[in-house]
């Protein structure tokens, strides 16, 4: 028997905005559903053909966390399309989709819908424990009354127990926010200011122009909030340079390198990917454009280098495809800061970190940043956590397909000290 192979047919995504800003009245459900519609409309797919959802997520909202189940229900989807809600931090859009591709070349569906949504601007703030101790034994027993409430108002403190914890990207096992496990990575591994400015520049600049060029114009999908439609990433700065860069303060360190400018943004958007059986897309009459060589995730101890997940899991795909750096047309690679970037890229080069941590007898290789993140990154186009890794497949695919290249390779770091790494291959 020939071996079933799921091929990406097409992907969409909403703009990606700063997190506070045009998006702050759209939970990561209805950015879900904007993507999801989108990639709808775009396809004129018969829903009916559409076996299940799968969706990352990191900001997953309390009261309905299966955000997939969520968005087939919203958009009125046939009651069979089931949905699954995964999250693997900020590579959740990747696990979503190498999960749908799994579960196609298995055998279990024809038609999947995967992708990724959060929106920072809607995480939930978290009061003291304190505060949760001395109301819920009130608040949750059925035989409290006025009085008890009353002896619970004269317990609770102003400042220790109402005011909410402010939300950040922090490490549970470290207490450290992610900027200062670059800013760690950075001086472990000779990253420069300079380095990461001239990064973080020709990411906007890149970006820029792929804007310019009409590139994204068949990925993205406007969005209307409160009769207003918004139909462009708003973060990308094409007129940035090194020097203007070079002004602004470090943010996670005094002396330190990471600044806002070379660091990706707060993100709010949503981004999908459809998945077929490569035969039910051509009985369906759709073109696939790529389908995954191999996919690969991995777990660094976060007391190490938190960030450093894809100088494992890039080899590790590369190993599993049977292949080489050299062999690879594009590299694709998320950008959290650009500190985390440049030490990845310099782990990889370098012969006695590969023969360390990856067993080889030489480097990876250098990478040629002609070929590298060639329409812009996280740190110019920003990082709506779960949408990232199926913002990069959609990108690739189309890049692929468009372009003539055969094969794509890219990394995502996230937290908790894991790594994804997969090939994409045109087909």
């Amino acid at each position: 028997m020939s071996k079933r192979r799921a091929v990406i047919v097409h992907g969409t995504r909403t703009p990606f905005v700063r997190a506070f800003g045009s998006f702050m009245k759209l939970d990561a459900i209805a950015l879900g559903v904007a993507a999801v519609q989108g990639l709808l409309d775009k396809t004129e797919l018969d829903r009916n053909e559409i076996d299940s959802i799968i969706w990352g997520g990191v900001i997953l909202p309390t009261t309905a966390p299966n955000v997939a189940r969520e968005i087939a229900l919203d958009l009125g989807l046939p009651s069979s399309v089931e949905g699954m809600t995964v999250t693997r931090a900020c590579a959740s859009g990747m696990q979503a989709i190498t999960l749908a591709a799994a579960a196609i070349e298995r055998g279990e569906c024809d038609v999947i819908i995967a992708g990724g949504a959060d929106s920072t601007s809607n995480a939930p703030l978290q009061f003291p424990a304190s505060f949760v101790h001395k109301v819920a034994p009130v608040a949750m027993s059925s035989k409290s009354g006025p009085i008890d409430y009353f002896k619970l108002l004269s317990k609770i403190s102003p400042l220790r127990d109402l005011v909410p914890s402010k939300p950040e990207i922090a490490e549970r096992s470290t207490g450290e926010v992610m900027g200062e496990s670059a800013e760690k990575m950075a001086a472990r591994n000779g990253v420069t200011r300079e380095e990461q400015d001239v990064l973080a520049a020709a990411s906007h600049h890149k970006a820029a122009a792929a804007v310019a060029s009409g590139r994204f114009a068949n990925e993205i999908v406007p969005v209307e909030v409160q009769g207003k439609k918004i139909y462009a990433d708003e973060i990308i700065r094409g007129t940035t340079s090194v020097e203007k860069l070079a002004k602004l303060r470090p943010v996670f360190s005094k002396t330190g390198t990471l600044t806002a400018g070379n660091s990706s943004s707060l993100t709010d958007g949503g981004s999908a990917v459809l998945l077929m059986s490569e035969e039910k897309a051509r009985s369906l009459g759709y073109t696939p454009l790529a389908a995954f060589k191999s996919w690969s995730y991995v777990g660094v101890d976060p007391r190490d280098q938190l960030l450093m997940g894809p100088a494992l899991s890039m080899p590790k795909a590369l190993k599993l495809a049977g292949m080489e750096l050299s062999d690879i047309d594009v590299v694709d690679m998320h950008e959290a800061f650009a500190a985390q970037v440049l030490s990845v890229l310099k782990m990889i080069a370098s012969d006695s970190f590969c023969k360390e941590r990856l067993g080889r007898s030489k480097a990876v290789g250098q990478v040629d940043m002609e070929r590298f993140n060639i329409h812009g990154g996280s740190i110019a186009l920003g990082h709506p956590f779960a949408a990232t890794g199926a913002r990069m497949v959609t990108t690739m695919a189309n890049e692929l397909h468009q372009s003539g290249k055969g094969t794509a390779l890219m990394g995502i770091c996230a937290a908790g000290g894991l790594g994804a790494g997969a090939i994409l291959e045109a087909v």
